[in-house]
């Protein structure tokens, strides 16, 4: 089982490295050694043996403030502090704070390891007690363990537990705690009965608040025999920016690795700006600056800076909202802050890299994406200054290919070259990588390949998945409109179970509609061995609860009750459980089967049936209760409990079959909302606007949810209905609205 984890510290994510396969050396120090066997101790003994090990690791911002905090322990006498790597952060200060409350500042940072996200810290302390290090090897599955920490910043805290075993996350094997991981706990000791650290807090799980996870405490000891040491000196300056090349404003953190600048955390100037000029001297007008940006946050904005004096006043370009806008700061606050320009192009692509230009000439401003021209502008409030960097609000975004020259060659290749690549690459076998031969011919345009190749192997992806979606979509309307067909008929002669099972059909094509019928038909042959042919209908109706629950075990899902499985026949007949009204729909056909008639009641929040026999007084039945029989007066305060007031007695009425599916499809778009599934969701508004295609409120609602999945067209088309027929309820004017955006996104495409 794959786990969702997340850093269970209010600190940064942790960025993953190759591991160099070398074998570690020997230790030129002595260690701390392992300790020797030695009897179980108690929660307590193994708290106050420990406590004076445990230390809180925390580091600073820009500012001075703390930034991040987390849990370590001493691991050597002469100052050695084990921790998680993503809890000191990055070129940061890092503090430690002993059990005595004494503070002292890491001199150095001893050793580290990215990809199991470890840290040793040297602090100047030379009376430290040392935690015994195990062997995270030898522990088993179910044996006790103890976890120490600072977790929100409540010191000294201890939390006992078991190894419920391991997991690999990201190709690293974790040990699986059964404890409660809170941020501030990674980086604290994970002991064994006998005190010795098996590993170390680093994860806590997305699934559960009860579980958590830790680096195994033998993936720090080849850190502690060949360690890495870098002077804090040193390390408060990896991955910053060169200062020799750029000068952050206005806060923020900047980064740069492999090439590329990384800026997150917000700033401090308008918009909660942050910018970084470049020292680059820029030429005389005219000139162009281009840099190739793409944002973790579509509704954040970074990009050029340019002709700034070096403080508040300059022009930016950049995506913003998923737009683009070229804006003026001629100050510190919001009122010097001019929108010159904001847009919608097709030519950005969203959540992908994005190539921004700047040309500036002495009367007007050119701004492209992706190599064509968006916005022109004659302003010309400022004609000199510095270039650089931007970024605004929350967002976290990386640049590459800055550049600052008379003239900036595009940044895609000609079309000449496209064609070529394309064509040298048309038919390339799936059944084998390529051949030698074919990275020959496409030498000669190496430049240009690589960025032609993955755009046209995303192209083919998407074609996939539209090939994909239209074999989904062909399925799901074949299965509707055999629904259609069945609803054509008279509603005593609509085969509700067949209408069920086709909505069942909808989401998964492997359902056998006609083996469910047969199988249903079979289940009707055996409850019909159990009573006489001339048997009345009290002791037919007693037979058919006692076949139903008793023998099979019909129940209502009351676990996992939104579970859309409950929602599908197929699975309610497999595993003999679901929903009220699935096990109703059950019910009604298997008591039609034998000459029982019994309809379907569709109370507020509980779907029911009610036998109503020839002779007699009519009862509600509960089929999620074992066949129950309700009073009227329970029938009555169920009503209520949903809707208060008077009673509304149709609300007791039998139910018709079309309005029992479409109450089947709207228990689906119950899950599919839950879950934020526009598809599914569409999918069954889509089907029960084939059983009501009247309904105005859902007309809507399909266009609203064909928008949000890029079916614009359709859209349209559900929006052109409604001002047509102009229904009662629907807000024309919301409609005339939504139809002006679908008009604009389609003109813009």
């Amino acid at each position: 089982m794959r786990f969702i984890v997340r850093l269970c510290a209010l600190c940064f994510l942790f960025s993953p490295a190759l591991l160099v396969a070398d074998e570690p050396g020997l230790s030129e120090r002595p260690v701390a050694a392992p300790a020797p066997m030695t009897s179980a101790k108690t929660v307590e003994q193994l708290a106050a043996d420990a406590r004076m090990s445990v230390v809180v690791v925390s580091y600073k911002d820009r500012d001075g403030r703390q930034a991040g905090v987390g849990s370590g322990f001493v691991i050597s006498a002469d100052g050695l502090i084990a921790t998680n790597l993503h809890v000191i952060g990055d070129a940061r200060p890092i503090s430690v704070q002993t059990a005595d409350g004494k503070s002292f500042d890491v001199v150095s940072v001893h050793a580290t390891d990215r990809v199991a996200d470890l840290a040793i810290l040297r602090i100047d302390n030379k009376s430290l007690p040392p935690l015994a290090l195990g062997d995270s090897g030898a522990i088993k599955q179910g044996e006790p363990i103890v976890a120490l920490g600072n977790p929100r910043g409540l010191k000294h805290s201890v939390v006992a537990g078991v190894l419920s075993g391991t997991q690999e996350i990201d190709e690293k094997t974790m040990l699986q705690l059964a404890i409660p991981i809170e941020p501030g706990n990674s980086g604290g000791p994970v002991l064994d009965a006998q005190g010795r650290v098996v590993g170390i807090v680093t994860l806590k799980s997305l699934v559960t608040d009860n579980l958590g996870f830790a680096v195994p405490i033998n993936a720090l000891k080849p850190l502690i025999e060949k360690p890495n040491p870098v002077p804090m000196s040193r390390w408060l300056t990896i991955g910053t920016l060169s200062a020799k090349e750029w000068t952050p404003l206005f806060g923020a953190q900047w980064k740069q690795r492999a090439g590329r600048i990384r800026v997150e955390g917000r700033g401090k100037g308008i918009g909660a700006r942050s910018i970084a000029l470049s020292t680059t001297k820029t030429p005389k007008l005219p000139f162009e600056v281009a840099v190739t940006v793409r944002m973790d946050q579509e509704d954040g904005a970074a990009g050029l800076v340019f002709h700034s004096n070096g403080d508040q006043k300059h022009y930016g370009f950049y995506p913003s909202n998923g737009g683009l806008r070229l804006s003026r700061f001629d100050g510190a606050d919001v009122f010097q802050w001019k929108v010159l320009e904001d847009i919608r192009s097709r030519h950005y692509r969203a959540g992908e890299w994005n190539t921004l230009k700047v040309r500036l000439e002495k009367d007007k401003i050119q701004c492209f994406i992706n190599d064509e021209l968006v916005i022109e502008s004659k302003d010309s409030q400022f004609l000199e200054g510095r270039v650089g960097l931007a970024k605004f609000r929350h967002t976290t975004a990386e640049f590459k290919r800055f550049e600052v020259a008379k003239q900036i060659r595009p940044s895609r290749p000609d079309a000449a070259a496209v064609k070529q690549i394309t064509a040298i690459v048309e038919g390339i076998p799936a059944a084998r990588p390529p051949k030698h031969d074919l990275v020959t011919k496409i030498l000669p345009h190496a430049e240009n390949s690589g960025d032609v190749l993955r755009r046209r192997a995303k192209q083919l992806e998407q074609q996939a998945q539209r090939l994909r979606q239209l074999a989904d979509a062909v399925h799901r309307e074949s299965v509707r409109n055999q629904l259609a067909v069945e609803l054509k008929k008279d509603e005593d002669k609509i085969d509700l179970l067949r209408g069920a099972l086709l909505i069942a059909a909808i989401d998964n094509e492997e359902v056998d509609v006609d083996a469910y019928l047969r199988q249903i038909e079979r289940m009707a042959g055996e409850l019909k061995e159990g009573f006489d042919k001339q048997a009345d209908e009290a002791t037919r109706l007693s037979a058919l609860n006692k076949f139903l629950f008793e023998e099979l075990g019909f129940h209502g899902s009351r676990t996992n009750y939104y579970h859309q499985s409950n929602s599908y026949l197929n699975e309610v007949i497999d595993d003999r459980e679901g929903l009220p009204i699935m096990l109703s729909v059950l019910y009604m056909d298997m008591a039609r089967r034998i000459d029982l008639n019994v309809v379907g009641v569709g109370l507020p929040g509980h779907f029911v049936v009610r036998h109503e026999p020839k002779k007699g007084k009519p009862q509600l039945i509960d089929p999620f209760d074992r066949g129950r029989v309700w009073t009227d007066e329970e029938a009555t305060r169920q009503v209520k409990s949903r809707i208060p007031g008077p009673l509304d007695k149709t609300f007791l009425e039998s139910q018709p079959k079309r309005a029992i599916l479409i109450r089947m499809l709207r228990n689906l778009m119950g899950v599919a909302g839950a879950k934020e599934d526009a598809e599914s969701l569409l999918s069954y508004i889509e089907t029960v606007l084939v059983i009501d295609p009247d309904s105005a409120e859902d007309r809507w609602f399909r266009a609203v949810l064909r928008f949000q999945t890029g079916r614009i067209d359709e859209a349209i088309d559900d929006t052109t209905w409604l001002l047509k027929e102009r229904p009662d309820g629907v807000d024309l004017q919301r409609v005339r609205q939504l139809l002006g955006v679908l008009q604009r996104t389609r003109d813009e495409k």
